[in-house]
């Protein structure tokens, strides 16, 4: 047992790869619970940069509260309408006054919101077919002197990008990673991103709410996908099946490229072509016809959503990177498990849980708990001291992953 409290033992039980049951699921990013992620941090990362810009330091806010209420739509083959608009509001707090400064904590919020949404979901415009309210509370005093006043220099030697200090825990609280991902995991994960990458890049009929369930039983993997399409980009129900069609060749592509493994990939399972049902939408999401969204509700920080492993519950997305430990320890012990696994040879599968104290600094964790499993003839002491070192090292180190979440470095979701 180290100074951190850092502890290594077997776990308690069979790597996932080696499970008879796998289940792995993601939701792209034009879902209901995506579009709030990616919105709360968004605002969470242009509050923290506008602190800094203005005071030097990140000060108290959160935003991790965001929830969005569908709107109404009439999809129609050649392109419809939004009936209603969906509605989205950004809850949280904010610091506001500052050492004689008022800060314009919501003007901030609603530029970042916009301009998240014009980037990442183009279809959706901005006050017309999504509103988006703000309403952040001012932060508690106690909790806006907490961060310290040290900051460090940006790469460039400019402006401080985040602070130096080791910050006090704001909680007592835990996150949890893994590493490496099973071959269902990769499938998943890639799917969605290639889908809502170079595929949409060509094939502007597909929606970004792409939501991918992979399931393996032995040997055999299904991906089931429901792929949200964009109603001005397809002409009749052909064209419809065409583009389903189209979706499924690709993702099974993108599988085949990750195991040797039975696929079977499955897409928009619940179409009824003689009844006319089908996954059409005007704005190539869910949030316009009845699917609500919240922070914290979609994929863990690594991006996935995994019943086969340990998961904190917390929400990622919004929480304050300096010293919320609902979002920096799920995103440091991630980068923990997959620093490990690259670094450390004979190790099949690995989780790292790591649990704060309230007050206590954030690089000296209550307990920093890794459970491994090993390569046959790798026995725990072969390498127990390389992790341990690996994990002790990380820690040291936390303040990094403030810099890059506030850089824009690490996604949360």
């Amino acid at each position: 047992m180290s100074e951190r409290n850092i502890r290594v033992e077997p776990i308690d039980r069979q790597a996932v790869e080696d499970q008879e049951v796998e289940i792995v699921e993601r939701k792209g990013i034009g879902h209901p619970d995506s579009i709030c992620d990616g919105i709360a941090e968004a605002v969470a990362s242009a509050l923290a940069r506008e602190y800094i810009d203005r005071v030097g330091e990140v000060l108290h806010f959160n935003t991790d509260e965001t929830q969005l209420v569908a709107g109404e739509a009439a999809p129609a083959f050649g392109g419809g309408e939004v009936v209603d608009p969906i509605y989205l509001l950004i809850v949280g707090r904010a610091t506001k006054h500052y050492e004689g400064q008022t800060i314009p904590a919501e003007p901030i919020a609603l530029r970042a919101a916009r301009e998240y949404l014009e980037e990442t979901i183009p279809q959706l415009t901005f006050g017309e077919d999504i509103v988006v309210d703000v309403k952040l509370g001012e932060g508690s005093g106690d909790l806006q002197e907490v961060f310290g006043e040290d900051v460090s220099d940006s790469a460039d030697g400019d402006e401080p990008s985040a602070p130096v200090s080791v910050p006090m825990a704001n909680d007592t609280s835990f996150g949890v990673g893994h590493a490496p991902l099973t071959e269902t995991e990769q499938i998943v994960l890639e799917a969605e991103h290639r889908l809502n990458g170079e595929y949409a890049d060509e094939n502007p009929e597909l929606g970004t709410d792409v939501k991918i369930m992979g399931k393996r039983e032995g040997d055999e993997i299904d991906v089931t996908v429901a792929a949200a399409m964009v109603d001005e980009h397809i002409a009749d129900l052909d064209a419809y099946a065409d583009a389903v069609e189209s979706v499924r060749e690709f993702v099974e592509e993108v599988a085949n490229e990750h195991t040797d493994r039975a696929v079977d990939v499955h897409v928009n399972t619940a179409d009824d072509y003689e009844e006319g049902s089908i996954y059409l939408t005007v704005t190539g999401t869910s949030a316009e016809q009845g699917d609500d969204g919240s922070v914290g509700r979609g994929n863990r920080a690594n991006g996935l959503i995994t019943p086969n492993r340990s998961m904190s519950m917390e929400a990622t997305s919004g929480k304050n990177p300096v010293n919320h430990i609902g979002k920096i320890y799920n995103l440091l012990s991630t980068e923990i498990a997959d620093e490990v696994v690259g670094e450390v040879d004979g190790i099949r599968d690995l989780r790292v849980r790591l649990l704060s104290q309230i007050g206590r600094p954030i690089d000296q964790p209550h307990v920093a708990d890794v459970h491994v499993v090993t390569e046959d003839g790798v026995a725990l002491g072969d390498v127990e001291a390389d992790v341990e070192a690996i994990v002790d090292e990380e820690l040291a180190n936390v303040t990094e992953i403030t810099r890059r979440v506030i850089d824009g470095e690490l996604t949360t979701f």
